[in-house]
Protein backbone atom coordinates (compact mmCIF):
# COMPACT_ATOMS: atom_id res chain seq x y z
CA UNK A 1 0.00 0.00 0.00
CA UNK A 2 1.88 3.05 -1.29
CA UNK A 3 -0.79 5.73 -0.70
CA UNK A 4 0.33 7.19 2.63
CA UNK A 5 -2.92 9.08 3.54
CA UNK A 6 -5.04 6.02 2.72
CA UNK A 7 -2.68 3.77 4.67
CA UNK A 8 -2.83 6.08 7.70
CA UNK A 9 -6.64 6.02 7.63
CA UNK A 10 -6.65 2.22 7.41
CA UNK A 11 -4.13 2.02 10.26
CA UNK A 12 -6.26 4.37 12.37
CA UNK A 13 -9.36 2.28 11.66
CA UNK A 14 -7.58 -0.84 12.95
CA UNK A 15 -6.28 0.94 16.04
CA UNK A 16 -9.75 2.21 16.89
CA UNK A 17 -10.73 -1.37 17.65
CA UNK A 18 -10.28 -1.68 21.45
CA UNK A 19 -7.45 -4.22 21.42
CA UNK A 20 -3.68 -4.29 21.19
CA UNK A 21 -2.22 -4.87 17.74
CA UNK A 22 1.22 -6.50 17.33
CA UNK A 23 3.34 -4.51 14.92
CA UNK A 24 3.85 -7.58 12.75
CA UNK A 25 0.08 -8.07 12.40
CA UNK A 26 -0.45 -4.45 11.42
CA UNK A 27 2.33 -4.74 8.85
CA UNK A 28 0.71 -7.88 7.42
CA UNK A 29 -2.75 -6.30 7.31
CA UNK A 30 -1.48 -3.22 5.48
CA UNK A 31 1.09 -5.08 3.37
CA UNK A 32 4.02 -2.91 4.48
CA UNK A 33 7.18 -3.36 6.54
CA UNK A 34 7.38 -3.09 10.33
CA UNK A 35 9.56 -0.02 9.84
CA UNK A 36 6.79 1.68 7.84
CA UNK A 37 4.31 0.89 10.62
CA UNK A 38 6.58 2.58 13.16
CA UNK A 39 6.83 5.68 10.96
CA UNK A 40 3.06 5.77 10.47
CA UNK A 41 2.49 5.45 14.22
CA UNK A 42 4.72 8.48 14.73
CA UNK A 43 2.70 10.40 12.13
CA UNK A 44 -0.55 9.60 13.97
CA UNK A 45 0.97 10.77 17.23
CA UNK A 46 2.02 14.00 15.55
CA UNK A 47 -1.63 14.46 14.51
CA UNK A 48 -2.75 14.09 18.12
CA UNK A 49 -3.85 10.45 18.23
CA UNK A 50 -2.73 8.89 21.55
CA UNK A 51 -1.17 5.64 20.33
CA UNK A 52 0.47 3.65 23.11
CA UNK A 53 3.28 1.16 22.41
CA UNK A 54 4.19 -1.86 24.55
CA UNK A 55 7.66 -3.34 24.76
CA UNK A 56 8.60 -6.95 24.30
CA UNK A 57 9.70 -9.51 21.77
CA UNK A 58 6.66 -8.83 19.61
CA UNK A 59 5.56 -5.36 20.74
CA UNK A 60 2.16 -3.91 20.18
CA UNK A 61 0.15 -0.74 19.67
CA UNK A 62 -3.25 0.43 20.87
CA UNK A 63 -5.21 3.65 20.79
CA UNK A 64 -5.91 5.03 24.27
CA UNK A 65 -7.90 7.91 25.69
CA UNK A 66 -5.78 11.03 25.80
CA UNK A 67 -5.89 14.36 27.56
CA UNK A 68 -7.80 15.87 24.64
CA UNK A 69 -9.97 14.71 21.79
CA UNK A 70 -7.86 13.68 18.78
CA UNK A 71 -8.67 15.54 15.55
CA UNK A 72 -11.95 13.83 14.63
CA UNK A 73 -13.46 17.12 13.42
CA UNK A 74 -15.75 17.07 16.47
CA UNK A 75 -15.80 19.57 19.31
CA UNK A 76 -16.63 18.51 22.87
CA UNK A 77 -20.32 19.31 22.60
CA UNK A 78 -20.68 17.39 19.34
CA UNK A 79 -18.85 14.39 20.75
CA UNK A 80 -21.09 14.29 23.84
CA UNK A 81 -24.24 14.70 21.74
CA UNK A 82 -23.26 11.85 19.43
CA UNK A 83 -22.30 9.53 22.29
CA UNK A 84 -25.55 10.19 24.18
CA UNK A 85 -27.61 9.71 21.02
CA UNK A 86 -25.91 6.42 20.18
CA UNK A 87 -26.30 5.18 23.75
CA UNK A 88 -29.99 6.05 23.83
CA UNK A 89 -30.68 4.41 20.49
CA UNK A 90 -28.69 1.28 21.24
CA UNK A 91 -29.98 0.93 24.79
CA UNK A 92 -33.64 0.85 23.78
CA UNK A 93 -33.38 -0.97 20.44
CA UNK A 94 -35.11 1.82 18.53
CA UNK A 95 -36.28 0.72 15.08
CA UNK A 96 -33.74 1.63 12.40
CA UNK A 97 -30.67 1.57 14.66
CA UNK A 98 -28.08 -0.58 12.92
CA UNK A 99 -25.05 -2.50 14.15
CA UNK A 100 -22.89 0.26 12.66
CA UNK A 101 -24.22 2.62 15.36
CA UNK A 102 -22.92 0.32 18.09
CA UNK A 103 -19.54 0.00 16.37
CA UNK A 104 -19.38 3.80 16.13
CA UNK A 105 -20.18 4.10 19.85
CA UNK A 106 -17.42 1.61 20.70
CA UNK A 107 -14.89 3.61 18.67
CA UNK A 108 -16.01 6.97 20.03
CA UNK A 109 -15.92 5.91 23.69
CA UNK A 110 -12.49 4.39 23.12
CA UNK A 111 -10.96 7.83 22.52
CA UNK A 112 -13.19 10.10 24.61
CA UNK A 113 -11.24 11.94 27.33
CA UNK A 114 -12.30 11.07 30.86
CA UNK A 115 -14.02 14.44 31.37
CA UNK A 116 -16.29 13.82 28.38
CA UNK A 117 -17.01 10.20 29.34
CA UNK A 118 -18.13 11.54 32.74
CA UNK A 119 -20.45 14.06 31.07
CA UNK A 120 -21.98 11.39 28.87
CA UNK A 121 -22.57 9.06 31.84
CA UNK A 122 -24.04 11.87 33.94
CA UNK A 123 -26.46 12.96 31.23
CA UNK A 124 -27.46 9.36 30.53
CA UNK A 125 -28.13 8.68 34.23
CA UNK A 126 -30.27 11.81 34.54
CA UNK A 127 -32.44 10.94 31.53
CA UNK A 128 -35.53 8.75 31.89
CA UNK A 129 -37.07 7.56 28.59
CA UNK A 130 -40.84 7.28 28.26
CA UNK A 131 -41.58 3.69 27.29
CA UNK A 132 -44.94 2.58 25.99
CA UNK A 133 -46.50 -0.85 26.30
CA UNK A 134 -44.90 -3.34 23.95
CA UNK A 135 -41.48 -1.66 23.92
CA UNK A 136 -38.47 -3.97 23.94
CA UNK A 137 -36.56 -4.76 27.11
CA UNK A 138 -33.80 -2.24 27.79
CA UNK A 139 -30.26 -3.21 26.79
CA UNK A 140 -27.19 -1.82 28.56
CA UNK A 141 -25.19 0.11 25.91
CA UNK A 142 -21.95 -1.10 27.53
CA UNK A 143 -23.05 -4.69 26.88
CA UNK A 144 -23.51 -3.88 23.21
CA UNK A 145 -20.17 -2.13 22.88
CA UNK A 146 -18.28 -4.97 24.63
CA UNK A 147 -19.89 -7.51 22.30
CA UNK A 148 -19.29 -5.35 19.21
CA UNK A 149 -15.63 -4.91 20.17
CA UNK A 150 -15.19 -8.67 20.63
CA UNK A 151 -16.76 -9.28 17.21
CA UNK A 152 -14.50 -6.74 15.53
CA UNK A 153 -11.40 -8.06 17.30
CA UNK A 154 -12.37 -11.75 16.73
CA UNK A 155 -12.00 -12.36 20.47
CA UNK A 156 -13.80 -15.05 22.46
CA UNK A 157 -16.41 -13.80 24.88
CA UNK A 158 -17.68 -15.01 28.27
CA UNK A 159 -20.99 -13.99 29.82
CA UNK A 160 -23.84 -15.10 31.99
CA UNK A 161 -27.10 -15.89 30.21
CA UNK A 162 -30.66 -16.00 31.52
CA UNK A 163 -32.96 -18.30 29.57
CA UNK A 164 -36.67 -17.70 28.98
CA UNK A 165 -37.55 -19.90 31.97
CA UNK A 166 -35.15 -17.94 34.20
CA UNK A 167 -32.38 -20.57 34.27
CA UNK A 168 -28.90 -19.02 34.59
CA UNK A 169 -25.92 -20.44 32.67
CA UNK A 170 -22.34 -19.43 31.88
CA UNK A 171 -21.41 -19.25 28.21
CA UNK A 172 -18.18 -18.95 26.25
CA UNK A 173 -18.70 -18.10 22.60
CA UNK A 174 -17.07 -16.97 19.41
CA UNK A 175 -19.21 -13.89 18.65
CA UNK A 176 -20.14 -13.53 15.00
CA UNK A 177 -22.62 -10.66 14.52
CA UNK A 178 -25.11 -8.45 16.35
CA UNK A 179 -28.54 -8.33 14.72
CA UNK A 180 -30.96 -5.48 15.44
CA UNK A 181 -34.70 -5.99 15.02
CA UNK A 182 -37.46 -3.46 15.59
CA UNK A 183 -37.80 -4.62 19.22
CA UNK A 184 -34.61 -6.37 20.37
CA UNK A 185 -30.89 -6.97 19.85
CA UNK A 186 -29.61 -10.50 19.27
CA UNK A 187 -26.11 -11.99 19.24
CA UNK A 188 -25.33 -14.72 16.73
CA UNK A 189 -22.37 -16.75 18.01
CA UNK A 190 -20.75 -20.16 18.04
CA UNK A 191 -21.27 -21.64 21.52
CA UNK A 192 -18.10 -23.50 22.49
CA UNK A 193 -19.80 -25.40 25.33
CA UNK A 194 -22.67 -26.63 23.10
CA UNK A 195 -20.41 -27.01 20.06
CA UNK A 196 -23.04 -25.42 17.86
CA UNK A 197 -24.34 -22.09 16.61
CA UNK A 198 -26.70 -20.22 18.92
CA UNK A 199 -28.63 -16.94 19.07
CA UNK A 200 -28.80 -14.94 22.33
CA UNK A 201 -31.10 -12.11 23.32
CA UNK A 202 -28.73 -9.35 24.37
CA UNK A 203 -31.06 -8.08 27.11
CA UNK A 204 -30.54 -11.49 28.80
CA UNK A 205 -26.74 -11.32 28.58
CA UNK A 206 -24.99 -10.38 31.80
CA UNK A 207 -21.44 -9.16 32.52
CA UNK A 208 -19.83 -9.96 29.15
CA UNK A 209 -16.05 -9.79 29.01
CA UNK A 210 -13.50 -10.70 26.33
CA UNK A 211 -11.15 -13.57 27.24
CA UNK A 212 -8.18 -12.36 25.20
CA UNK A 213 -8.21 -15.55 23.11
CA UNK A 214 -8.41 -14.89 19.37
CA UNK A 215 -10.27 -17.11 16.93
CA UNK A 216 -10.72 -17.58 13.21
CA UNK A 217 -14.36 -16.81 12.34
CA UNK A 218 -16.35 -19.87 11.34
CA UNK A 219 -18.76 -19.97 8.44
CA UNK A 220 -22.46 -19.83 9.29
CA UNK A 221 -24.43 -22.96 8.31
CA UNK A 222 -26.84 -20.93 6.16
CA UNK A 223 -27.00 -17.40 4.80
CA UNK A 224 -26.01 -14.31 6.74
CA UNK A 225 -26.57 -13.52 10.43
CA UNK A 226 -30.02 -11.99 9.87
CA UNK A 227 -31.19 -15.02 7.89
CA UNK A 228 -29.78 -17.37 10.50
CA UNK A 229 -31.61 -15.51 13.27
CA UNK A 230 -34.88 -15.62 11.33
CA UNK A 231 -34.62 -19.38 10.79
CA UNK A 232 -33.66 -19.96 14.44
CA UNK A 233 -36.68 -18.02 15.66
CA UNK A 234 -38.94 -19.95 13.30
CA UNK A 235 -37.63 -23.26 14.65
CA UNK A 236 -38.19 -22.12 18.22
CA UNK A 237 -41.78 -21.07 17.53
CA UNK A 238 -44.23 -23.98 18.10
CA UNK A 239 -46.04 -24.95 14.92
CA UNK A 240 -49.58 -26.23 14.44
CA UNK A 241 -51.17 -28.35 11.71
CA UNK A 242 -53.58 -26.27 9.64
CA UNK A 243 -56.36 -27.58 7.37
CA UNK A 244 -58.60 -25.06 5.58
CA UNK A 245 -60.91 -25.21 2.54
CA UNK A 246 -61.66 -22.12 0.43
CA UNK A 247 -64.51 -21.32 -1.95
CA UNK A 248 -62.09 -19.85 -4.49
CA UNK A 249 -59.57 -21.10 -7.08
CA UNK A 250 -56.20 -22.29 -5.79
CA UNK A 251 -54.38 -19.53 -7.68
CA UNK A 252 -56.54 -16.85 -6.01
CA UNK A 253 -55.85 -18.21 -2.52
CA UNK A 254 -52.11 -18.83 -3.09
CA UNK A 255 -51.63 -15.22 -4.16
CA UNK A 256 -53.04 -13.98 -0.85
CA UNK A 257 -51.35 -16.26 1.67
CA UNK A 258 -47.63 -16.88 2.42
CA UNK A 259 -46.14 -19.98 0.81
CA UNK A 260 -44.84 -21.07 4.22
CA UNK A 261 -48.43 -21.80 5.29
CA UNK A 262 -48.86 -24.58 2.74
CA UNK A 263 -49.85 -25.34 -0.84
CA UNK A 264 -53.41 -24.69 -2.05
CA UNK A 265 -54.56 -27.86 -3.83
CA UNK A 266 -57.52 -27.49 -6.25
CA UNK A 267 -60.64 -29.46 -5.29
CA UNK A 268 -62.75 -28.01 -8.09
CA UNK A 269 -62.80 -25.10 -10.54
CA UNK A 270 -63.73 -22.66 -7.76
CA UNK A 271 -62.50 -24.38 -4.60
CA UNK A 272 -59.29 -25.58 -3.00
CA UNK A 273 -57.88 -27.04 0.21
CA UNK A 274 -54.74 -26.02 2.04
CA UNK A 275 -52.94 -28.28 4.51
CA UNK A 276 -49.70 -27.17 6.16
CA UNK A 277 -47.95 -26.01 9.28
CA UNK A 278 -48.05 -22.52 10.76
CA UNK A 279 -45.80 -20.84 13.32
CA UNK A 280 -47.81 -17.60 13.52
CA UNK A 281 -50.05 -16.87 16.48
CA UNK A 282 -53.56 -18.22 15.99
CA UNK A 283 -55.02 -14.74 16.37
CA UNK A 284 -52.86 -13.44 13.53
CA UNK A 285 -53.58 -16.53 11.41
CA UNK A 286 -57.33 -16.04 11.80
CA UNK A 287 -56.95 -12.47 10.54
CA UNK A 288 -54.81 -13.59 7.59
CA UNK A 289 -57.47 -16.09 6.54
CA UNK A 290 -60.20 -13.45 6.80
CA UNK A 291 -58.21 -11.19 4.46
CA UNK A 292 -58.24 -13.78 1.65
CA UNK A 293 -61.62 -12.27 0.70
CA UNK A 294 -63.58 -15.46 0.06
CA UNK A 295 -65.67 -17.98 1.99
CA UNK A 296 -63.56 -20.52 3.89
CA UNK A 297 -63.91 -23.28 6.47
CA UNK A 298 -61.29 -24.16 9.08
CA UNK A 299 -61.11 -27.91 9.85
CA UNK A 300 -57.99 -27.98 12.04
CA UNK A 301 -56.84 -27.03 14.61
CA UNK A 302 -59.82 -26.66 16.92
CA UNK A 303 -58.30 -23.59 18.60
CA UNK A 304 -58.08 -21.82 15.24
CA UNK A 305 -61.76 -22.60 14.65
CA UNK A 306 -62.50 -20.82 17.95
CA UNK A 307 -60.39 -17.79 17.03
CA UNK A 308 -62.09 -17.47 13.62
CA UNK A 309 -65.51 -17.70 15.28
CA UNK A 310 -64.59 -15.02 17.83
CA UNK A 311 -63.18 -12.76 15.11
CA UNK A 312 -66.34 -13.21 13.04
CA UNK A 313 -68.50 -12.31 16.02
CA UNK A 314 -66.51 -9.16 16.76
CA UNK A 315 -66.69 -8.03 13.13
CA UNK A 316 -70.41 -8.67 13.01
CA UNK A 317 -71.00 -6.70 16.19
CA UNK A 318 -68.75 -3.88 14.95
CA UNK A 319 -70.69 -3.71 11.69
CA UNK A 320 -74.00 -3.66 13.55
CA UNK A 321 -72.89 -0.66 15.62
CA UNK A 322 -72.45 1.46 12.50
CA UNK A 323 -76.04 1.08 11.31
CA UNK A 324 -78.20 4.13 11.47
CA UNK A 325 -81.27 4.16 13.68
CA UNK A 326 -83.60 3.80 10.66
CA UNK A 327 -81.92 0.67 9.27
CA UNK A 328 -83.08 -2.85 10.11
Amino acid sequence: MTDTPARLLNLLSLLQTPREWPGSELAERLDVSARTIRRDIDRLRDLGYPVEATKGAVGGYRLVAGAAMPPLLLDDEEAVAIAVGLRAGAGHAIEGVEEASVRALAKLEQVLPSRLRHRVSTLQAATVPLLVRGDAASVDPRTLTVIASAITGTERLRFGYRAKDGAETKRQVEPYRLVSTARRWYLVAYDLGREDWRTFRVDRVGDPYPTGARFTPRELPTGDAAEFLTSSMARAQPQVEVDVTFAAPAEFVAARLPASLGVAEPTGPDSCRMRGRAADSLEWLALRLALVDCEFTVHEPARLVEHVSELGGRLTRAGGCTRSAGEK
